[in-house]
């Protein structure tokens, strides 16, 4: 058995080489089923190569064990993951305290699902097998909590839909990573569709003018936990992350069920209806590649995508659907970089009869979001009504208010900074969401057929595009 042993400062990773011997290190089988005691829940992390899988580590939990297993091929992908463990570990303010016992290897799949140290699989990275690598891992009866996008295809799609029948044949939740349900406009956004009295009821909406538009804009090269972020050379070939309209959709397609129609079951069959979709290229240089991932030339694995030296990077696309008979809209546009002094962008509108919902996040709102209540029409009383619904969601957003903005028929919605928490402290927020549900031993009913009715509009969505 050949077995070596990296030490950083605060971090001791065990590396595993692909001739250790196979025998499992635990003796005891280690249960699926949750209580609430500390460090029950033992996680094992599955070829993380997006920086999704290291933001669910930034901070810790009690139910989770700080021992994390991780299996991954070598290289940049699984190095990248692990000095950002070191980082969060190393931090002067609340550092964590995980360690890694790393198995690199290219039977890595194989590996995890014979050893089975763990009783929670979670995965962020390369889109190609991940699907797949659900699927293998709701049958060998691991809990798995998956980020976004679980499929990026009609195949992708079909084996998913397994993957949720194998994991109620083993009573494991498979879950996706909505870090989007945890942000506060959108939370508000939601909120205030439920009170009659302010939206009145959901409009039906046109292909033209939809009842529901969200529009997310998105950049190539930015600074996450404070460094710019190198993004593999993999991110960038869409047979490997998947192309926008399957992408960052899924967070869109998402919020429009969960806001619009909360609690109920969507049927994918018999409820949505799909209408258009379309999808464009974004146009990289070698030097911006460079600058992104670090490579002074692209691989070859993308040269079906090179033409006189460009990338053409298929990140953007519209989607326009029927769902339970309202129209919906749902875009993404990537961009190499967001302009000095902005960032990613997020648009929204929900028409009611008697006020829309607008969630921007422009250079008025200095690229933060803001909700704002646009009555329709002009009606005498709408301002008391608006600050009546406000003094009700006061119970549970203590310190909410709204402003009359000036010169406009809207009002904003005024956030307390509390409730202000950043997209990484999102991922925390899905992480204690998901243990939530596993101590309760389930998820809520109708979650699992909604994530199938999600992943069928994407993907089904990208068939359209390409026709």
């Amino acid at each position: 058995m050949k077995l070596s042993t990296w030490f950083i400062p605060s971090l001791i990773i065990c590396v595993l080489s692909s001739s250790c011997s196979n025998e499992k290190t635990m003796e005891e089988e280690i249960s699926k089923t949750f209580s609430g005691q500390e460090n029950e829940i033992k996680l094992v992390t599955l070829d993380p190569g997006h920086f999704h899988a290291h933001l669910v580590k930034k901070s810790t939990y009690p139910q989770v064990d700080p021992k994390v297993y991780v299996y991954a091929p070598a290289g940049p992908d699984l190095q990248a993951y692990l000095s950002a463990i070191e980082s969060y570990n190393t931090r002067d303010e609340d550092p964590t305290n995980w360690e890694m016992e790393v198995y690199s290897g290219g039977d890595f799949l194989q590996r995890m699902v014979k050893e089975k140290k763990g009783n929670v699989m979670v995965t962020a990275g390369n889109n190609r097998n991940k699907t797949q690598n659900i699927l293998e891992s709701v049958k060998a009866g691991f809990h798995v909590l998956a980020d976004k996008p679980m499929a990026i295809d009609k195949e992708g799609f079909n084996t998913l839909k397994t993957a949720f029948e194998e994991a109620e044949k083993n009573e494991v939740l498979l879950f996706d990573i909505m870090t989007e349900r945890f942000e506060i406009t959108t939370l508000l956004q939601k909120e205030f569709s439920q009170i009659s009295s302010v939206f009145g009821t959901l409009q039906e909406g046109s292909l033209e003018d939809p009842a529901i538009t969200k529009e997310s804009v998105h950049h190539f090269y930015k600074t996450v936990s404070g460094k710019p972020l190198q993004r593999p050379a993999w991110f960038y070939d869409v047979t490997q992350q998947g192309e926008g309209i399957v992408d960052v959709t899924t967070h869109l397609v998402d919020l429009v069920q969960w806001e619009s129609f909360p609690g109920k079951i969507i049927d994918y069959e018999n409820d949505i209806e799909m209408l258009e979709a379309s999808r464009w290229a974004t146009d990289l240089t070698l030097e911006e590649f460079e600058k992104s991932t670090g490579l002074k030339e692209y691989p070859s694995y993308l040269d079906s995508y090179i033409e006189d030296g460009i990338l053409k990077v298929y990140g953007n696309g519209e989607i326009n659907y029927k769902i339970n008979g309202v129209h919906a809209k749902v875009s993404v546009i990537w961009n190499y970089v967001a302009p000095e002094g902005s960032a990613d962008t997020h648009y929204s509108i929900m028409r009611g009869s008697d006020a829309n919902l607008v969630i921007r996040q422009d250079e008025k709102e200095k690229y933060i979001p803001e909700l704002y209540i646009e009555p329709v029409g002009n009606p005498s009383d709408f301002e008391q009504k608006v600050k009546d619904a406000v003094e009700q969601l006061k119970e549970k957003y203590q310190g909410l208010g709204v402003s009359k903005v000036s010169g406009e028929n809207s009002w904003r919605v005024e956030i307390p900074q509390n409730f202000r928490t950043s997209h990484e402290d999102h991922f925390r927020e899905v992480t204690e969401k998901y243990i939530e549900y596993l101590t309760e031993g389930k998820l809520p009913d109708w979650e699992v057929p909604n994530m199938i009715a999600k992943y069928y509009v994407t993907t089904r969505a990208l068939e359209m595009a390409k026709e």
